[in-house]
């Protein structure tokens, strides 16, 4: 049996179209490589199928209905194959850029996302925490590798000047807005491998 090349997505691509990457949208306009509404279910790739997924300022556009959001997360789960690599960028929640854009209908958080992580869920179970352990109940997992924090453009100019410091920086972006201007994260799907048949 000769075994597929997995597939690379770009989910959402726009005008923004990736070399070696399937360009996937739902939008005509843009001349997608492949039309998919991503709220539409299933998806159109078969179980295993793919190793890296790009989904750059689209996360934060889909899944208004949080039984639509929970799909998403086990569709991209379905398609992809052990250690498959997920790269998000969503513009950070307390930024005008999110909230200011009414399209956007979910803030996408390091928290919101290590929900969908399954041993950080158990661990939580274990302390007696609350959070909703939704790694369990969609049956996925996602571990978040990376979490990087671009700033706005004019904190950026002033930790460059010297004007601010990394630890200011740090407080403003918890308690205050404009801080950060997108967040990029790198998640790893976790899956069994099945035992290849030796016959």
């Amino acid at each position: 049996m000769v075994e597929s090349t997995p597939l690379k997505l770009n989910l959402g691509c726009g005008y923004n179209k990736l070399q070696g990457f399937v360009n996937v949208d739902s939008a005509k306009d843009c001349n997608p490589d492949q039309l998919v509404d991503l709220e539409s279910f299933p998806w159109p790739w078969d179980d295993d199928s793919v190793d890296e997924i790009r989904m750059s300022h689209v996360l934060e556009h889909l899944g208004q209905a949080p039984e639509v959001y929970l799909k998403i997360m086990c569709e991209i789960y379905r398609i992809c194959v052990a250690d498959a690599v997920i790269h998000i960028t969503v513009p950070h929640h307390r930024h005008d850029n999110f909230h200011s854009d009414p399209t956007h209908v979910r803030a996408v958080t390091p928290l919101g996302l290590a929900l969908f992580d399954r041993q950080q869920c158990e661990a939580w179970i274990a302390g007696g925490y609350s959070n909703t352990p939704l790694a369990l109940y969609c049956g996925v997992d996602f571990v978040t590798e990376e979490v990087i924090n671009d700033l706005d453009p004019a904190w950026q100019q002033r930790l460059q000047d010297g004007s601010t410091d990394v630890a200011t920086i740090e407080f403003h972006a918890q308690h205050g807005s404009n801080v950060i201007a997108q967040t990029r994260f790198r998640l790893r799907v976790r899956k069994q491998v099945p035992e290849r048949d030796s016959a």
